[in-house]
């Protein structure tokens, strides 16, 4: 079972809402950076926004800037992500992630491969 667990994903139409969640199944996650990222089909994984080590820090891609809130409760729930004013493109499976690192550089929050947890993925559909 992975150590990470997204739900909230469903099917909107353009300019809805959505709140994902990422739960942990088991994990108590208290020092952490977190990150969402997505992936529609027939493309790579992307990153969508990230929370730091702090809490203090929010970083988003320029597709969803202005749109989608990351946010985190230092217990159960490590990550949330209010997407608002969702399009037809935001369409993908949704992954949160967390890393038990602290990250130095703001190139960091990017990289998949410094997230050592990850979860199975939640169904996002926007309809036109």
């Amino acid at each position: 079972q992975p150590p990470l667990v997204e739900t909230g994903g469903g099917l909107v139409h353009t300019g809805g809402s959505l709140r994902l969640s990422c739960d942990t199944s088991g994990h108590a996650f208290t020092s952490y950076t977190g990150a969402w990222f997505r992936q529609a089909p027939g493309k790579e994984r992307e990153f969508v926004a990230a929370i730091s080590w702090s809490g203090d820090n929010t970083y988003y891609s320029d597709s969803v800037k202005g749109r989608f809130t990351i946010s985190r409760d230092n217990g159960k729930s490590p990550v949330f992500l209010q997407m608002n004013s969702l399009k037809p493109e935001d369409t993908a499976v949704y992954y949160c992630a967390i890393s038990p690192t602290v990250f130095y550089s703001v190139d960091d929050y990017p990289q998949r491969h410094l997230y050592l947890y990850w979860g199975q993925g939640t169904q996002v559909t926007v309809s036109s």
